[in-house]
C-alpha cells in the first residue's frame, strides 16, 4: 500500500471511527455516512484537496486488513469506533476459540477482571495467534496473546459481532474465557 494510500486509510479511520463530528460527518446508526460528503470534508484540509470518490474506492478495495466497507454510495468503517453512542451490529456465532494479542504487562489484569472495550465500543478479537501478536505489537513489543473460549463465551450470552474476515468483536470477555497461550 503507498504512503499517500496508508494515509488516507489513516484519515478515514479517525473520520469514521472517531471524531466525525469534527468533520461534520454524520453517520447512521449502522454507521454509514456517504462518500461524498467524506470526500468533501476531507478535501477541506490542504493534504486531501484534490481528493476523489475513486481514491477512497481504490483504497478500500486494495486494503489488506478490511477496515472499511462500501455499499452503492455509503462508506462505514467495520470497526474500531469510540465515538459516542453504540453502531448497530448484527450478533454471530463465532468461531469456538479466538485470540486476543495485548502487552506482557496486561496479562495479570485481564486474567483476573476480564477483557474489557476500554475506549473502544467493543473488544477486538482475531481468527488466528499471528493476527492477534500483530495487533498486540502497536501496544508492546513484549506481546502476549490470550486464547479466547468464544464457544462457551457465546453460550452464555456474550454477545459476537463479525467486524471483518480476520477481526471479530465481542461485548466484554469474563476471565473464566480466557487462558494464556504459552505457544
Amino acid at each position: 500500500m503507498g504512503t499517500r494510500r496508508i494515509g488516507l486509510s489513516k484519515a478515514v479511520s479517525w473520520a469514521l471511527r472517531h471524531r466525525p463530528d469534527q468533520l461534520g460527518l454524520e453517520l447512521d446508526a449502522a454507521g454509514w455516512t456517504s462518500i461524498d460528503a467524506l470526500v468533501a470534508e476531507l478535501a477541506r484540509h490542504h493534504r486531501w484537496r484534490d481528493l476523489t470518490r475513486a481514491e477512497v474506492r481504490e483504497m478500500v478495495a486494495h486494503q489488506t486488513k478490511q477496515r472499511f466497507e462500501i455499499d452503492g454510495d455509503r462508506i462505514r468503517a467495520l470497526y474500531g469506533h469510540s465515538v459516542a453512542g453504540h453502531i448497530d451490529k448484527e450478533p454471530a456465532e463465532p468461531p469456538a476459540v479466538l485470540y486476543h494479542g495485548t502487552s506482557a504487562q496486561a496479562v495479570a489484569d485481564i486474567l483476573r477482571h476480564g477483557l474489557r472495550p476500554m475506549r473502544r465500543h467493543c473488544v477486538h478479537l482475531a481468527t488466528d495467534r499471528n493476527s492477534a501478536r500483530q495487533v498486540g505489537w502497536r501496544k508492546s513489543p513484549d506481546v502476549r496473546v490470550l486464547v479466547v473460549d468464544a464457544a462457551g463465551a457465546s453460550a452464555v450470552g456474550v454477545g459476537f459481532y463479525l467486524g471483518a474476515d480476520q477481526v471479530w468483536l465481542a461485548d466484554e470477555i469474563p476471565p473464566r474465557f480466557l487462558r494464556f497461550d504459552e505457544s
